[in-house]
């Protein structure tokens, strides 16, 4: 089977499956005017989203589904569920107290899409070029999260008409992960006893505890800055002269660079390994929280640069970690670690998604980033770590 169509098609899926991960907040403002929706909440159509795929990543970790079951059956049967609690949220909802339980269970299934897409993946790519590959994945995760903000910014769809496409998109991704996938060469063999402790005897290890730190690092910063980068902009005084509207420039910015900055940290950390790529990428994204007060009035072309930097930096090193993490994890148990590294790291999303409008409420939009800054650069120091004599793990090991 061609190792270029597999890969292509696994990052396709990730782009249509993942539409609807964001689906909630590209339509935001529509929903101010409809159901008269307060920040509060609007924090929690995103953070019922964070706190149900942190739920489905623990359920999955201590059944150990991404290594017992085939992979890309999860993966098909998880996107359709998720499109489908998006397809009944378009239909049916008509108030805060329906859409938050359907967001939660799109979370709890977008479980099944991310981690497992991150499994086929790296089966299909050896060491030596796991890193790019990872990257062409994170990028596809980045194009479908900010895909929302595009179908918004593009047409005159109304809020409705959003969310059907979003889910649309999901089911055409389950039936593409259905048909066409199939598990690589590098997949381990065979199906593994279950063991759901190792999600956390992982971190008695200390390559898989660093790489994991450095992520949580990562994503303290990342979803935060994603879902209220469309609100820092709508603040500064350069929001009018923006190249298109803000869902246009969240989608530029933070989509088309966010998988630009994928490609290149997928090909750092194969040209000069996974700890200085994801070091680099920390320290770039970090300094881009401590001088964001600088660029609030910035002029317009100014302010979309340091942006669409700034979504470079904070995605670039999503897939190096991956790649770290199924280099040093016990080789039986990828997926559960994966899935359980992913499931700690989102639930720190869910703080710092409630902290920020709480800071910018405060002190206002142009130092709310400032909170994300100790994330990457904490990180930063766990890689720095990493990158001091941890070698990869054998192909079948101690499950501690």
């Amino acid at each position: 089977m061609n190792v270029g169509v597999q890969r292509g098609a696994i990052a396709v899926v990730q782009v249509l499956g993942l539409a609807v991960w964001f689906s909630m907040s590209a339509v935001v403002p529509s929903l101010r005017n409809d159901w008269g929706l307060t920040a509060g909440g609007a924090v929690w159509l995103t953070a019922s989203v964070q706190v149900g795929f942190v739920a489905g990543a623990v359920t999955s970790s201590a059944l150990n589904l991404a290594d017992r079951l085939p992979p890309q059956r999860l993966l098909a049967a998880s996107a359709a569920a998720a499109a489908g609690c998006t397809l009944l949220l378009a239909l049916f909802a008509d108030r805060l107290a329906v859409a938050v339980p359907l967001r939660l269970m799109t979370g709890v299934f977008l479980a099944g899409v991310y981690p497992t897409g991150m499994k086929l993946m790296a089966s299909w790519a050896g060491s030596a070029g796991r890193g790019r590959t990872m990257g062409v994945l994170i990028a596809a995760l980045t194009l479908g999260s900010t895909l929302p903000h595009l179908i918004a910014g593009l047409g005159s769809l109304p809020w409705r008409g959003v969310l059907l496409t979003a889910a649309a998109a999901g089911l055409g991704g389950s039936a593409i992960a259905l048909l066409f996938l199939r598990p690589g060469p590098y997949a381990a063999p065979g199906a593994p006893a279950r063991n759901p402790r190792y999600a956390l005897s992982m971190f008695t290890e200390r390559g898989p505890r660093l790489a994991n730190l450095g992520y949580f690092g990562h994503m303290w910063e990342l979803y935060a800055l994603w879902t209220w980068i469309p609100f820092f902009l709508l603040a500064t005084g350069a929001r009018r002269d923006l190249p298109g509207s803000a869902e246009i420039t969240v989608f530029l910015t933070m989509g088309i660079g966010g998988a630009v900055g994928c490609l290149l940290g997928g090909w750092g950390a194969d040209r000069f390994g996974r700890a200085p790529a994801a070091l680099t990428a920390l320290l770039v994204s970090g300094m881009c929280c401590l001088v964001s007060p600088y660029f609030f009035h910035a002029p317009p072309l100014l302010l979309f640069a340091f942006c669409t930097l700034w979504g470079a930096a904070a995605i670039a090193d999503s897939g190096v970690f991956s790649t770290a993490l199924s280099e040093v994890a016990d080789q039986r148990y990828i997926g559960t670690a994966l899935t359980g590294q992913t499931a700690i790291g989102f639930a720190l999303t869910v703080i710092s998604i409630q902290l920020t409008p709480l800071l910018a409420e405060a002190v206002g939009w142009r130092y709310a980033f400032l909170l994300l800054a100790p994330g990457p650069l904490a990180g930063a120091l766990a890689m720095r770590a990493f990158g001091k004599g941890v070698t990869s793990a054998p192909s079948v090991q101690g499950t501690s």
